[in-house]
């Protein structure tokens, strides 16, 4: 049976944890920074965590489950 393949634009936005858990980049942190607080754009510098039926659909594309 031939090798299961990952959908590679997935592959670039999560990466999957040690505990099994998919993480991914917030959005809105890439332009217009200006009139973001200081305290809103620290928050979007920390990986979340994808809740779980993103999770399942996140590692179906991933070839993981």
């Amino acid at each position: 049976m031939p090798k299961m393949k990952s959908n590679r634009s997935a592959a670039k936005r999560y990466r999957v944890t040690g505990n099994g858990h998919v993480k991914r980049t917030r959005p809105y942190a890439g332009h217009l920074l200006d009139s973001k607080t200081r305290k809103r754009k620290r928050r979007l510098r920390q990986d979340a965590i994808l809740p779980g039926a993103e999770e399942r659909r996140a590692l179906r594309l991933l070839a993981r489950g």
